[in-house]
């Protein structure tokens, strides 16, 4: 067992893309990733360019640390997600930051260090 932990002061990697970046960090074999998308961010517009997908098709399971970020699922489902909340978005969906403050998530889905990189 053991004790795992790593700061993201210090991130193993980091991903900068259109109104924004996400930082990752190796905690055993898991990596956790710190995403911050500016005001005006949205999927569609800075980040399916890089990944080359109709729609993100990563499974997201996280915290949203602040900020507010409306998610919008391709079967018309939506969510607001907002300081404090814990969520689980599915593969397909586009979203994007509403107002003016940036929002800043935790994600530690299974291929978090997946997201935004580029398709080969």
């Amino acid at each position: 067992m053991g004790i795992s932990q790593a700061s993201f002061d210090k991130p193993d990697d980091q991903r900068d893309f259109p109104n924004g970046h996400a930082d990752f960090v190796h905690v055993g074999d898991k990596t956790v990733a710190r995403s911050t998308m500016k005001p005006g961010w949205k999927w569609s517009n800075d980040v399916k360019p890089i990944v080359k997908t109709d729609s993100c098709q990563m499974l997201h399971t996280g915290v949203c640390i602040s900020g507010h970020l409306r998610v919008e699922h391709t079967d018309g489902s939506t969510a607001d997600l907002k300081e404090g909340d814990a969520y689980v978005v599915e593969p397909g969906h586009d979203a994007w930051v509403v107002g003016d403050a940036p929002f800043t998530s935790i994600d530690w889905a299974p291929l978090a260090a997946d997201f935004a990189k580029p398709a080969k």
